[in-house]
């Protein structure tokens, strides 16, 4: 299973504004600066994070964007599902009556990765964003530390 590029910016986008004061407005050619992603391609994803209500976008002179949630409430999974969708690790997960053996999700295969999903879902819902920019606040500390 691979996350597609735009979930990647996805998280980097979250993760910055999740170290940023919430309620804190910036402006997409901002974002896109500080993530290091293209701003064409930037405007797309925070599409999928405001319809996911994960973003309020404002428009206007004072426009922008800021976090919909506090960080602690948005979670790994929540980022995927907004650009991705649902994730399904194989197709007989979402789809059992085309099963190209006709088995129609009856076999050990898709009961194993329903189980791996399942689990995988459950890891990526208990990773909130509260979490992961204290993390980032002290790799940054760490890494500029001077002796």
């Amino acid at each position: 299973m691979k996350f597609n590029q735009a979930t990647d910016y996805a998280f980097r986008i979250i993760l910055f504004m999740s170290t940023q004061p919430f309620g804190t407005r910036k402006v997409g050619a901002e974002l896109a600066r500080t993530s290091k992603i293209p701003e064409r391609f930037l405007l797309k994803i925070m599409r999928y994070l405001v319809n996911a209500n994960l973003l309020n976008s404002y428009r206007g002179v004072d426009g922008g964007f800021s976090l919909a949630k506090k960080p602690k409430d948005i979670s790994l999974y929540d980022v995927v599902t907004a650009v991705e969708g649902e994730t399904y690790l194989q197709h007989c997960l979402y789809d059992s009556e085309n099963c190209s053996r006709g088995c129609h999700g009856q076999c050990a295969v898709q009961e194993a990765v329903a189980k791996i999903q399942a689990h995988l879902i459950e890891e990526l819902k208990k990773v909130d964003f509260e979490t992961l920019a204290n993390r980032e606040r002290s790799i940054h500390i760490s890494l500029h530390h001077v002796v």
